[in-house]
């Protein structure tokens, strides 16, 4: 896909985040010297065409007090993966549930499932919940702490000249 000048304007006007406000797109078309309608229709063409891969919210969990933050890891049947993971990722306490493939003979987890809490025994309270959803079906499962924050960062047009 190929972007025109506009499309990078409006991908540096929100390459840092959408304005919190509730309607975002006419902030950054107000501050582009853009109609909003064009600027919701450059979005949309850039999501399908695979410019932005997605739009979403990334909260900083420590700001809002949730200090533990465990990846739980969990053995599963392959053919049963996406079924059980679906299950998981409905539960309200879990921010991101995905397959990933198992590196044998060192690790045989293909289920994981982020959860956050305010202290180590709530999230330990949650992953026994997702371990009573799964029952027989989870094998084994490990919580993976958190112990530093990565910087998330999404799409970066860099300025030139």
């Amino acid at each position: 896909m190929i972007l025109d000048d506009t499309d990078r304007q409006i991908v540096r006007a929100t390459q840092e985040g959408l304005p919190l406000d509730p309607q975002p797109y006419h902030r950054v078309a107000e501050a582009l010297n853009l109609d909003p309608a064009d600027v919701m229709t450059r979005v949309r063409r850039m999501l399908d065409g695979g410019a932005i891969r997605r739009i979403g919210v990334i909260p900083n969990h420590y700001a809002l007090g949730y200090t533990f933050n465990g990846m739980t890891v969990w053995d599963v049947d392959d053919a049963r993966v996406s079924e059980l993971g679906a299950k998981v990722g409905a539960l309200d306490f879990v921010s991101h549930c995905y397959h990933r493939p198992r590196h044998l003979p060192l690790w045989r987890y293909n289920l994981f499932a982020m959860v956050h809490g305010r202290s180590k025994d709530a999230v330990e309270r949650q992953v026994e919940r997702i371990a009573e959803l799964l029952g027989d079906e989870a094998h084994d499962h490990r919580i993976l702490y958190s112990t530093r924050i990565l910087k998330k960062t999404g799409l970066r047009i860099k300025e030139t000249g």
